[in-house]
């Protein structure tokens, strides 16, 4: 008789369930591109050259085309939006390009999202299943975030916080990055209004102040889904989210030293309390890079994902989340968060108190002149 190992088996069902998770993947694809056609409010020029680039990357992968002239704007522009993408898989185009239009086509009330709060360039939201997305979406930029995304995410956070169609806040980026973090071109569009550096600096630790207060009190669930590298702020603000779930491809860094800089995000705080004194003093202080598998053995992050498959199996994780009785979940959130809440506003107040002496110091302006010249390494 014909025996069949139970290895051959289980091989068979891995090979299987990736063959299905293809398949399911393309024919929501194929209905994605079906269903933009139907679909009411007008994406921002931003949102379509997105659709576009993921487009052709799905279809077509990797841009090899040669850029168009300097006369054919929107040829450049699409072209643009192709080519940043990289290397970015045929499949997590796919992906990301059902998560974009399944955005635009959701089932919305009349004011939804049609929010209060202007949704600025750099950022996709959108709510669908009791679920509000906000999309770091700069790819060509690394979704690094200007000053414009920070007020912008500040409003959309907080005119959300009541909202009933909403039980939970989901952060992650469009492309190979997670974030960048801030984008340190905000310090030359702040330099040009003529004010002195000292009310430049206090205006911006006063928006990091704001931005991460922000999160601080949200009350229902976050969760952060890092495709993946965190650098700087987008790092330091996952030690205040409830759940994260991170690419294998993803890395976390903060390299203030190397900038001049000093800690924010309520780290000083939330990382030694997460992964120790010892590992924190090097991540802070040292610019130590985590890899996924460290961040999550010190308690970092709740769990790793393939990146072949991270939009999918994060979506499912996230929906089911979801799902949850909402008032049991916004309770529990709450007896966790109340028990250090006051410690991290009192962090975050101290982060930028220190701040604004650190915009002003001479190794921070140093550091960032060495950065526009192209000498600056994070």
């Amino acid at each position: 008789m014909f025996s069949v190992s139970s290895k051959f088996l289980s091989n068979i069902r891995c090979y299987s369930a990736v063959i299905h998770r293809f398949k399911s993947t393309s024919e929501r694809f194929a209905r994605a591109v079906e269903d933009l056609k139907g679909v009411t409010t007008q994406p921002s020029n931003d949102v379509k050259l997105s659709l576009y680039g993921l487009y052709k990357q799905a279809t077509e992968g990797k841009c090899t085309a040669s850029r168009p002239g300097v006369f054919d704007l929107v040829g450049r522009a699409k072209w643009d939006a192709w080519n940043k993408l990289g290397s970015l898989s045929q499949a997590e185009a796919e992906q990301q390009y059902v998560t974009l239009v399944e955005g635009l086509k959701s089932p919305l009330e009349p004011t939804s999202m049609e929010l209060k709060s202007a949704v600025p360039d750099g950022i996709v939201a959108t709510v669908q299943d009791k679920v509000f997305t906000i999309r770091f979406n700069r790819p060509d930029k690394k979704n690094s975030i200007t000053s414009k995304m920070y007020q912008g995410i500040i409003d959309l956070v907080k005119e959300v916080t009541e909202r009933e169609d909403v039980n939970l806040l989901v952060l992650t980026g469009t492309g190979d990055f997670f974030s960048s973090g801030n984008d340190l071109e905000n310090f030359l569009h702040m330099a040009k209004t003529g004010r002195t550096i000292e009310d430049l600096a206090k205006d911006a630790a006063e928006l990091v102040r704001a931005y991460v207060s922000t999160f601080i009190d949200f009350p229902k669930p976050m969760v952060a889904l890092v495709n993946g590298p965190a650098i700087g702020v987008a790092c330091t603000i996952l030690g205040i989210f409830d759940v994260v779930y991170a690419s294998d491809k993803a890395f976390f860094q903060t390299p203030f030293s190397n900038l001049g800089l000093s800690p924010e995000g309520c780290s000083s705080f939330t990382f030694p309390r997460i992964m120790g004194n010892a590992r924190a003093g090097e991540v802070l202080m040292m610019n130590k890079q985590l890899s996924a598998e460290e961040a999550k053995l010190c308690g970092f992050v709740s769990d790793i994902l393939p990146h072949s498959s991270f939009v999918d199996e994060a979506e499912q994780r996230v929906k089911k989340m979801a799902g949850l009785p909402p008032n049991s979940l916004m309770y529990s959130k709450m007896l966790l968060r109340d028990v250090v809440r006051a410690d991290l506003h009192a962090a975050n107040n101290r982060e930028c108190d220190r701040l604004i002496e650190r915009f002003t110091s001479d190794e921070a302006l140093g550091a960032v002149m060495n950065f526009f010249k192209g000498k600056g390494k994070l």
